[in-house]
């Protein structure tokens, strides 16, 4: 299943990370950013390869309203997040690889001190 998209999943999105347990991988991204366009595929094969994960896209500038605190200096930028803490937040090479290497140890990811938590802006659809 490719990645859910906050502007059609909205639902899904706030069911999956509802559940416990559930690790939540956001790609923070803008429409105008063509790097973004293009990481869109790899991310997609990134949800396929982990179904156990919460893969979300968001466009932050749609959805200012609900990220109006994030700041995002660069995309696309990853996100991942627990139910307890944000693992990992910060801008990302559009190389899956890179991604996928993340989220193969999350104990080699320690908490990202400062940074921040989307879960809570998503948990309602």
């Amino acid at each position: 299943m490719p990645a859910l998209n906050l502007d059609t999943d909205a639902d899904r999105v706030a069911e999956r990370i509802n559940e416990p347990n559930t690790l939540l991988v956001a790609c923070l991204c803008a429409q105008w950013c063509g790097t973004c366009r293009e990481y869109r595929a790899t991310f997609d094969a990134l949800a396929d390869a982990h179904p156990e994960m919460c893969f979300v896209w968001i466009d932050i500038e749609t959805h200012a309203d609900r990220f109006d605190d994030l700041d995002v200096e660069n995309f696309p930028t990853l996100l991942i997040e627990d139910d307890v803490t944000t693992r990992f937040f910060g801008t990302v090479l559009p190389h899956g690889a890179i991604a996928d290497r993340l989220l193969s140890d999350l104990t080699a990811l320690p908490e990202a001190v400062g940074a921040p938590k989307v879960r809570p802006a998503l948990a309602t659809a």
